[in-house]
């Protein structure tokens, strides 16, 4: 069963697969080439830039996640719906997507942005858990 993962709510269906991506680069290009594939968005209305860099931005964060802390991507799947751009990473962790906040004033480490924007910017996410990782899907507005 899908549970919310901290600070996002919702839950998905399984989304149809493509070849799984080398990296968040060739990711993008995946969503890119789908978004453009349709003559508009789901409901045919032409597809906004912000609601096209949402989209990219989510797929860029939650597949160089998966490969700089869940231990590499073993998943990946894009599809279009009346909700959005549904988008489903899997990865060889079973740890949850911490939701820190950015880096304190003063602290060597770097980063903690990338999981509360993907929760800001998708409509729904979810995480579910599973004896190899873990898959991680959300659902990005494109209107």
């Amino acid at each position: 069963m899908a549970e919310p993962g901290p600070g996002c709510a919702g839950e998905l269906e399984e989304a149809p697969t493509v070849p799984l991506p080398q990296d968040a680069a060739a990711a993008r290009d995946v969503v890119t080439r789908l978004l453009t594939s349709q003559s508009g968005g789901p409901a045919g209305e032409r597809l906004t830039d912000v609601a096209v860099a949402d989209a990219l931005l989510v797929t860029s964060e939650l597949v160089t996640n998966a490969i700089r802390h869940g231990g590499g991507l073993t998943g990946f799947a894009a599809e279009l719906t009346r909700e959005g751009l549904r988008l489903a990473v899997a990865d060889a962790s079973r740890a949850r997507p911490v939701n820190s906040h950015a880096t304190p004033a003063g602290s060597t480490r770097i980063g903690g942005y990338g999981w509360p924007l993907v929760c800001r910017l998708a409509r729904t996410v979810s995480v579910t858990v599973h004896p190899g990782g873990k898959r991680i899907e959300a659902v990005i507005r494109l209107s």
